[in-house]
């Protein structure tokens, strides 16, 4: 019995230092925690981006959203070569999915849109999250103000190896 109660006393302990929420006998108010709102899925991996070789990587973690874009530079100073753009600004809350990247050689992307599935029936296939919505372009040359593009895109998740809880469910006969 008494090693029900110890065990029992373990786990809510266990419980309330999981979630955040200490106390003292000195009657401490409890430590509150703010609390980000988790996405509705993780949808971390590469992603297309606007050329064929281009991408967008997106990690979320405890921690939040990093990621980049891989891209080919199309100024003179960096045509032809590829550029790895991180990310200053991020978040993906539920369906919701925002980023702004540093600039590089005047110029830098922000993007605002949604994540929802896509076609492909396991993430070992291309297609299944697509990210919808719009993509501003900025560029800014030596002395000058910024000047924006947008357009609306599709980017689509890029196939991962498959892990065995990837794979589709087979019907029974």
């Amino acid at each position: 019995m008494v090693t029900l109660r110890a065990i029992a006393v373990f786990l809510l302990t266990a419980t309330v230092a999981a979630t955040g929420q200490t106390g003292t006998a000195s009657g401490a108010k409890p430590v509150h925690r703010e609390s980000v709102p988790a996405p509705a899925e993780d949808i971390s991996g590469m992603y297309s981006f606007l050329r064929e070789g281009e991408f967008v990587q997106i990690n979320l973690d405890q921690e939040g959203v990093t990621g980049y874009i891989s891209r080919l530079g199309d100024r003179d100073s960096d045509r032809g070569e590829f550029l790895d753009q991180f990310f200053s600004k991020a978040s993906v809350q539920g369906h919701n999915v925002a980023f702004i990247t540093k600039p590089i050689h005047g110029v830098w992307f922000e993007f605002k849109g949604k994540f929802e599935r896509g076609p492909g029936r396991t993430k070992s296939e291309d297609g299944y999250y697509v990210l919808r919505g719009t993509l501003t372009e900025f560029m800014t040359d030596t002395g000058k103000d910024p000047t924006s593009r947008s357009r609306e895109v599709e980017f689509k998740l890029l196939a991962q190896p498959a892990d065995d809880d990837d794979k589709p469910l087979k019907p029974k006969r």
